[in-house]
């Protein structure tokens, strides 16, 4: 009973003293938890910006809730600066290091995968019969399978050994120093692909020009408080300042929307 009368004192306090109390004791499962459930809609904001890019969105959610864990283990309050503003660098730091770590590899069906199996074999046994590499043909009729099964496999065995974006194109163009990663178009800096962009409209009609701004330029365009102060010629403090002020708004938003 002690414990859940702790729970609800907690859920009374802001997120500044939590924070304090939690830097002192960081075996307050209490607070932590608490902490994580009011960070949540951060998470939730975050990981709608990379949904629709191969990923489940479950799994991108995942990552960053745990990003947000490990940014609140991580957070010190003394040094003046906003939760936000260190949480959210973090957890998309995670999300996209996901995304290298996980979107290239192709999965493939397990038939394809032991065909691809046999097809590398028998090209070792033909090749050292013929004195050659072997055709599409040559090898569908050692293995018994039709050609289009032969081609299905060799291009699904790529997934196995993905390509590095930093080698070369391998086009025919004069400049050979152009590789794979030049040739991606960049993400679109805008919020068109976020699916609550419907929520997202409709809590900056709340807003005020200047919040606006910093509202996009912090969370969308990923620029730092001092990058901002600098374009609107204001101190960073005042920045700062505002993006409290906005993160609340969004915070009691989300939680009216939940």
């Amino acid at each position: 009973m002690k414990n859940v009368a702790n729970a609800t004192n907690y859920l009374d306090i802001d997120n500044k003293e939590l924070f304090k109390i939690y830097s002192k004791d960081k075996d307050n499962k209490e607070v932590r938890n608490i902490l994580i459930e009011k960070h949540l809609y951060l998470v939730n904001l975050l990981a709608k910006k990379y949904a629709n890019k191969g990923v489940e969105f479950e799994d991108i959610y995942q990552v960053a809730s745990l990003a947000l864990i490990y940014a609140i283990d991580r957070y010190d309050i003394e040094k003046g600066y906003e939760f936000s503003s260190f949480a959210t660098p973090t957890i998309i730091g995670e999300i996209k290091k996901y995304f290298r770590d996980k979107v290239w590899t192709l999965r493939v069906p397990r038939r394809v995968q032991e065909l691809s199996k046999k097809i590398s074999e028998a090209k070792v046994i033909l090749e050292q019969e013929y004195k050659k590499q072997p055709r599409v043909e040559e090898i569908a009729k050692y293995i018994g399978c039709t050609e289009e099964d032969v081609l299905e496999a060799m291009e699904a065995s790529y997934g196995y050994q993905p390509i590095s974006l930093d080698s070369s194109s391998n086009d025919d163009s004069e400049d050979k120093d152009i590789t794979l990663i030049d040739k991606i178009g960049q993400e679109e800096s805008s919020f068109g692909n976020i699916e609550q962009r419907d929520f997202i409209n409709k809590f900056m009609e709340n807003l005020n020009e200047l919040e606006v701004k910093i509202f996009k330029d912090r969370f969308f365009l990923d620029k730092t408080q001092s990058m901002i102060a600098k374009e609107l010629e204001i101190s960073q403090m005042t920045v700062s300042r505002l993006e409290r002020k906005i993160v609340e708004k969004l915070r009691k938003e989300y939680e009216k929307n939940l």
